[in-house]
């Protein structure tokens, strides 16, 4: 007769296990200790087998019969219920360790070890920072879609569209990293194309004009702030590196008497190491925060909190601010440009020195395959031309051009 919970409620215990059939192989073992377990009996393979199915009551009858029809229809199918259940686990087991963010901290280091930049790294990570909150306990497998929309749509609400446009970037290579590696067999993020606000595109403000360009180094040169914000401002006008490698350069770099500042591969977008010709002027005034900083730190420009973090990325848009210049007049960023279209309407130096000094790599990759010249001697000529030019429209008169090496510029 089929067991009722009455009578499984008050089944007690005997010196040896009691069995209580519910029919169909469905038992319930109650052990001397008073516990009870069900069990299901089945034979497969011509051999008689035994299947957990849990304790009472955590698992009560109906439940207990449930798990019964379930191995049936396992059996009609001709598969072990027991190695189902395996599998099952094992399965349950391998996606509580996939989850996405042990994925996610995988493609980190697997980013480590190729040696990205560590600007790279830290910005996959505060972006990865935003999505792990809402999924990133989740199976990656499991994760839809829906979810991925949803917390896109939290960082959306913020009003930071171009943040929230790299975020899915970044969930999807996460996503692709698992399928490569086997953890998960589609990218949810592609069906979200379309789903998300496009920003408006704003360009970075630069002076490109000559005349407003000498009065902004007027404007630098009357700056009444800390002088290594000063230094720093004109270095960025001579150099025109990009700001986040004027904040992190480090003494180390930089041989004064040899005149050139070499950035390491892992500090430059585009992962190749920069050499910088310094002019007599950028020398001058390295030599000069060497004495108002003593120069015995690793950064050029430390930090005011702390000599063990470079200058902060607001400091240099802070400075300009002061000085009068409006986000979309001027930026820190601007002087590149500013470079880059006054050493190209001079009609002096070739178009591919200009480019190298600025660290762009061409995407053509058979044309970059072929463009292997350094052009270091012109950037040397170069780099002195456009130090004179400075003082030129800073000073509004004529400049006067050094010879290198028995060339003039």
């Amino acid at each position: 007769m089929p067991l009722t919970d009455i009578e499984i409620r008050k089944a007690a215990p005997s010196d040896k296990v009691r069995k209580l059939s519910d029919g169909g192989g469905l038992q319930l073992w109650v052990q001397p200790d008073g516990a009870k377990y069900w069990r299901l009996a089945y034979r497969f393979g011509g051999k008689q087998k035994l299947l957990a199915l849990g304790v009472y009551p955590t698992v009560g009858l109906r439940e207990a019969r449930a798990e019964r029809e379930r191995a049936k229809g396992l059996l009609v199918d001709g598969r072990d219920p027991g190695q189902a259940r395996k599998l099952e686990k094992a399965a349950r087991a391998a996606a509580s360790e996939n989850t996405f963010c042990a994925v996610a901290t995988e493609l980190v280091e697997k980013k480590r070890r190729e040696q990205k930049r560590e600007a790279t790294i830290d910005q996959l990570e505060r972006l990865l920072a935003l999505a792990t909150p809402s999924i990133g306990a989740r199976p990656i497998a499991d994760i839809t879609a829906a979810e991925i929309l949803s917390v896109l749509r939290g960082v959306e609400r913020r009003g930071t569209h171009v943040t929230t446009l790299r975020l899915r970037s970044v969930i999807g290579a996460v996503f692709r990293y698992a399928i490569a590696t086997g953890r998960a067999e589609n990218d949810p993020t592609g069906a979200l194309k379309g789903a998300l606000t496009t920003p408006t595109l704003k360009h970075r403000g630069a002076i490109v004009d000559p005349k407003a360009f000498g009065a902004l180094l007027r404007a630098i040169d009357g700056y009444h702030g800390a002088p290594e914000t000063c230094i720093a401002l004109e270095l960025l006008a001579l150099t025109f590196v990009r700001p986040g490698e004027l904040r992190a350069a480090e003494w180390a770099e930089i041989d004064l008497d040899a005149a050139v500042w070499v950035i390491p591969a892992g500090k430059m977008k585009m992962g190749r190491e920069h050499r910088i010709p310094l002019a007599p002027r950028a020398v001058a005034i390295l030599r000069e925060l060497q004495v108002i900083t003593g120069g015995g730190g690793k950064y050029l420009f430390p930090s005011i909190r702390s000599a063990a973090r470079c200058m902060s990325e607001n400091t240099l848009t802070a400075a300009l601010r002061r000085l009068g210049y409006k986000p979309d007049q001027m930026t820190a960023h601007g002087f590149r440009s500013a470079a880059s279209s006054m050493l190209n309407e001079s009609g002096l130096w070739h178009a591919d020195a200009i480019e190298r000094q600025l660290a762009h790599v061409d995407k053509d990759a058979v044309r970059r395959a072929y463009a292997r010249a350094d052009f270091w001697e012109e950037r040397i000529r170069m780099m002195n031309w456009w130090a004179d030019r400075c003082d030129e429209m800073r000073r509004g008169g004529e400049v006067v051009h050094l010879k290198i090496s028995g060339k003039s510029a």
